[in-house]
């Protein structure tokens, strides 16, 4: 069964963004492979300018949020589901509610309606109060107006049937096992293996950079830490701030190619991954592909993933006994294999690719039999 597929919430592609771009950039080019005809839907301010991109078909909507802020991700929303309107895609898969759901009630009512629900969003502590209200109603809105579910981790999955008593289907992200290219891209560098941590985030309190920078310079190590990621922000700034006596401690911005990133996850004495809210973390996912060996904040999203192939911390005390006393031997090196086994037969991109698909196909035809049966 081949199908006409449209993708919306995200800025598009190809991938200069974020997770969900990420993603669809995936799936896209993967469900056109397979030969589907997928649309996905780019903001009009995205450096891509082509009208198709690897198959996929590109359509590019006025999105105002670089004039407006952030209430502009409404209207470039508004504006991709009026267009989908008049396409008559068999199957709309929105990634994402944030700014979507509040539309639900314009979805195309000829479409089949997936939704892929994010990661909790209303839990995130960037968000104040009155932020965290509205997306727990957007939430509710995602799941009354979608027709069908995707959850990117098990955590989730269980949220929403407790939650909402619907089902999903679990479907993560993928990643590329690490490649002798990047490795290259390491032997070029002037880092010296294994002589540093790393921490790669964005600048917000609940990835938990305060805590393990916290941890490490409390410790007495003598190895550097290196993080990777816009300071530029309230919260980066701050952090910069609270941390500009410790030279150890090496900001090095978010101006780095993804083979340059994953070369340093792989090399890094210690990888952190201090996210503590969200689905499964694209980022995550690409230091176990990378082969780095990883600490993470102790919570059901990372475990779900990692199970006991990590170092766990909860507050910058454990980060610091990690710091101090995490040895590289054979149990050590068991779980970067462990973890890279996980990529390479369930965060596999042909895999998830492979997952869409049948999900589609199984949503589309459950609509439209029931469609048949009433008429």
């Amino acid at each position: 069964m081949k199908l006409s597929i449209a993708i919306l919430g995200t800025r598009g592609i190809p991938n200069y963004y974020g997770g969900f771009e990420h993603i669809s950039e995936y799936v896209s080019a993967g469900l056109v492979q397979k030969g589907h005809s997928v649309t996905v839907y780019n903001s009009h301010n995205h450096p891509y300018t082509a009208d198709t991109w690897n198959g996929v078909n590109i359509v590019h909507c006025y999105d105002p949020e670089y004039l407006v802020g952030t209430a502009g991700q409404f209207a470039y929303d508004f504006n991709c589901i009026m267009d989908a309107r008049n396409r008559k895609f068999d199957v709309v898969l929105l990634m994402g509610y944030t700014s979507s759901s509040v539309w639900g009630h314009l979805y195309p009512s000829g479409s089949t309606i997936i939704t892929n629900m994010d990661g909790l969003e209303w839990k995130r502590s960037k968000y104040s109060k009155p932020v965290q209200k509205f997306l727990k109603y957007a939430e509710k809105l995602a799941v009354k107006h979608s027709q069908y579910y995707i959850s990117d981790s098990r955590v989730i999955r269980s949220y929403l049937q407790d939650k909402y008593h619907v089902e999903s289907r679990y479907i993560p992200y993928g990643a590329d096992l690490f490649s002798e290219q990047e490795r290259e891209q390491f032997d070029k560098s002037e880092v010296l293996k294994e002589d540093y941590f790393l921490l790669m985030a964005r600048m917000e309190p609940e990835n938990n950079i305060e805590t393990i920078l916290e941890g490490f310079n409390n410790s007495s190590s003598q190895k550097s830490f290196m993080v990777l990621g816009d300071t530029s922000n309230r919260f980066g700034k701050f952090i910069t701030h609270k941390f500009k006596n410790d030279d150890r401690i090496q900001f090095k911005g978010a101006n780095f190619d993804n083979s340059v990133v994953r070369a340093l996850q792989n090399n890094s004495y210690l990888y952190f991954h201090g996210h503590s809210v969200g689905g499964t973390n694209p980022s995550l996912l690409e230091a176990m592909a990378s082969e780095a060996l990883i600490a993470a904040h102790n919570n059901p999203f990372n475990k779900s993933v990692l199970n006991s192939d990590a170092f766990y911390f909860d507050n910058a005390a454990e980060v610091r006994h990690l710091v101090e006393n995490v040895q590289r031997h054979d149990n050590e090196r068991a779980m970067v294999k462990n973890n890279l086994h996980k990529i390479q037969y369930q965060f596999n991109w042909d895999v998830v690719i492979n997952d869409y698909e049948d999900f589609i196909i199984e949503c589309y035809r459950k609509q439209n039999d029931g469609k048949a049966a009433k008429a």
